[in-house]
């Protein structure tokens, strides 16, 4: 399944994401699901700007997803290594659900090249 259908199966079951962008292993967007073209490039600079950050605090280990809490939402990244998925949610969305939420985008993506 590409990139693009993925996110659309995520929006049809996730009441708790609200935009979402995915990004391949070079930092080039694959698809989208956001308020226009300057928020996708928003979006994707901050998650992968967050994922290194994260990966210079624990350098021995593979980051894997990174959430941001704010008051209004959150900002969470999930990464499988060959793609990237940055997406904002709800205020004080499930944990859980919105990881393995984001981690079935990554799967499924990943599906179209095996």
């Amino acid at each position: 399944m590409d990139s693009s259908a993925a996110l659309a199966e995520l929006f049809g079951v996730s009441t708790q994401v609200v935009e979402a962008v995915v990004l391949d292993a070079a930092g080039a967007v694959e698809a989208s699901r956001s308020a226009g073209e300057a928020r996708t490039r928003a979006l994707a600079e901050s998650g992968a700007g967050l994922l290194a950050t994260a990966g210079h605090v624990r350098p021995a280990e593979r980051v894997e997803r990174v959430q941001v809490d704010l008051a209004r939402g959150s900002l969470v990244i999930a990464t499988d290594g060959e793609r990237t998925l940055v997406a904002t949610t709800v205020a004080r969305p499930t944990d859980a659900l919105v990881a393995h939420d984001l981690r079935e985008v990554l799967r499924r993506s990943a599906e179209t090249e095996g």
